[in-house]
Parts: C-alpha cells; structure tokens; sequence
C-alpha cells in the first residue's frame, strides 16, 4: 500500500529547516481543504493521509459529483492510524524536515522515511541556486535570463544601478511568496532593506534578477526515475494573480502546444526541454526521484514590435506542482485523449478552499 500526502506547506517549511515545524494558517487550511487530491493520481487501495477523514471523503465525492467523474477507490486515514497501515512506499508532495517528523510521530516505519542526509539533499537541490546553475545551461538564440547570487544589500545596489529595475527572491520560499520587486527610480531598495537583512540572515543570500516583460507564464512538468532518468510528462498552463497561483487549462498536449506556439518556437521549447532532461539528470546525481517542474515565460524585450523570447528557467520547484495536478486530472477527465477537451481548472477560497473545473 501507497501512501499519498498533500503538504501543501511544503516550501515554507524547507526554508525553515526545522523537525518543530508549524505552518502558518493559509498552508494549513489549504491542506485540510484539500487533503484529497493526491485520489486523482493514486492506485486502487492506496491509502491517502488527512487531516480529517469526514471531510476529505465528503470534499472529494462532491468534487466527483460536481465533475461527472470517478477516481480510484483509496483509503482515507489520519495520523493515529499509520502505525497500523501496511505501508511500503511513502509519496507526499514534497519532502522536508517537518513532515518526516510528523511521519514518524504517527508510527510510519524508519525504513520508508528519508535520511537527514537524503533531506539535506533534497533542501539543497530546492534551492533557487539550483534554478540559477540550471538556467546557465539553457542559454541559446532564442532565450534569456539571468540571475545573481546578492550577500548584502551593497551586491543589490550594484546591480540595481545595471539594471534599474530587480525581482528579488529567497533562497527558499513558497510560490508568490519570498519575492520584492524593487526599482532604481523609485529608490525602492531602501524600503526593501529590512527584507533584505532579514533574509540573508537566515539563509545567507539573496537571489537578484532583472524584472522582464512578461507576456505568458507556463511550465513543463517532469519526473524523476530511480534509474536516474528523467521523463517529460507535458506543458501546463497556468495563471497567478499578484504572484499567487489561481488555475489551469486543462487540454491535450497537442492542443497546449498548438496554445505555446502562438509565443514561441515548439523546435526551440523542445530542445530547452530535451536539455532540461539531460542536465537535470547531472544536477540531481541520484540524490532525488520523484515529479518536479520548471517555471518557464515568454518575456518581450523593450519595444512594442520587439521580438518574444522564452525564458527557460523561472524556478525550479523539486516537488509537485499543480501543474502536476492538472495533468492527472486531464488524464480523469480524457482517457481517449479527445483534442476537443478546454477545461480550467480553478482554485477558489471562500469559506474554504475548493477545486473547481469550468468549460473554456
């Protein structure tokens, strides 16, 4: 039996490195709401861990009402009920420090949990130095981006001056989170200072970039295998507002392709992604397996008619992602692979936060 687990705190939680780890409420609500939704990618019998068994069960038949769908047959359980489980493989969204503890609390068996030396490593690869080292790698006719490693607020400033305008980023932090956007014009570093001394405190350096014209945020999503190789599983296309995650479309990868090279060349995404593969494959040196994804945008340069570029490494997220999420539930939603299928995918927060599939 699988055991499948939404720790949706997960990236805040690296950046704390901590066993005692408490996350703050929005993570926690969010895992609560959503607990359920590693059913849309787990096995016939697997067991999923909640928060709250009533409620996950209840959330994902409505889910599965609302949508006409039908998912796997799982089994629902809260940490008390671990140690009686005949677990033999552990799948969360991301591991760190905090939910290994909380693992073990619950009884789960020291053979399935990670070392502190596999954790250091999986720490050390999600950090954004190793967005910055793969980026290095990706650079040709095509593409840009650039990103710098600032220890005090002196290497900012230099920059600053080069650029004019920043996007800042912590080392560790969750997606919209850990990032200020400062300006030369507007003399914004100073505002930034406290952040800025705060975050090079505690994890000993800042990631520098400068800003782009966004024109179009995506992503591909990979996995790891235990033989050391890694697999594309498909493009998501994804919207933020304010930096934060909102949705996905839904579709075939026939059609988000088709949607992609309205922007960019498909030969020249294939080949970024083909060298992703590759290189990731270095980076990672058997020291993680498991899904991940890389943030990608197509940026234009100053000047209306100036053309698109694609930026091939935005973030480099060693865990699952939604866009992840989206392609299980593409695979629910079009097992025959029918090019007619637009859906999006939307998470909304009212009372709770909910999964919601609206057609385009």
């Amino acid at each position: 039996m699988k055991l499948h687990i939404f720790n949706p705190e997960h990236d805040i939680a690296l950046a704390a490195n901590m066993s005692n780890f408490t996350a703050p409420h929005a993570g926690s609500q969010l895992r609560h709401d959503l607990g359920w939704l590693p059913a849309l990618w787990a096995e016939e019998g697997d067991a999923v861990l909640v928060d709250d068994v009533d409620f996950a069960s209840s959330a994902c038949l409505r889910f599965q009402k609302n949508t006409r769908l039908r998912f796997p047959a799982v089994k629902w359980v809260e940490k008390r009920q671990l140690s009686r489980l005949p677990i033999d493989a552990i799948e969360p969204w991301g591991w760190d420090l905090a939910l290994r503890a909380t693992l073990q609390r619950g009884g789960c068996p020291q053979s399935l949990l990670p070392s502190d030396e596999q954790l250091d490593h999986v720490r050390r690869l999600s950090s954004r130095l190793l967005a910055r080292e793969l980026l290095s790698q990706l650079r040709m006719e095509g593409t840009l981006g650039e990103s710098f490693v600032c220890q005090d607020e002196e290497g900012v400033a230099t920059l600053l001056a080069s650029y004019g305008r920043l996007v800042l980023k912590a080392p560790w932090s969750s997606s919209g989170r850990g990032l200020r956007f400062i300006d030369a014009e507007r003399n914004t570093l100073s505002m930034q200072a406290g952040w800025l001394r705060n975050v090079t405190t505690a994890q000993g350096y800042v990631m520098a970039e400068p800003y782009y014209n966004k024109v179009k945020d995506f992503a591909v999503e990979f996995e790891a295998h235990p033989d050391g190789h890694i697999s594309c599983l498909g493009l998501s296309l994804f919207h933020t507002k304010n930096g934060a995650y909102t949705g996905n479309v839904l579709a075939t990868e026939q059609a988000k392709r088709m949607q992609i090279g309205k922007y960019v060349d498909l030969a020249l995404l294939d080949e970024v992604t083909g060298l992703i593969c590759r290189h990731v494959a270095t980076l990672f040196d058997g020291h993680y397996v498991g899904p991940f994804g890389v943030d990608m945008m197509v940026v234009r340069k100053e000047g209306s008619d100036a053309p698109l570029l694609l930026h091939p490494c935005v973030e480099l997220n060693l865990r699952r992602t939604m866009g992840h999420v989206a392609l299980a539930l593409t695979r629910l939603c079009n097992p025959r692979h029918d090019d007619e299928l637009q859906k999006v995918m939307r998470m909304e927060l009212t009372d709770n936060y909910l999964l919601k599939l609206n057609t385009l």
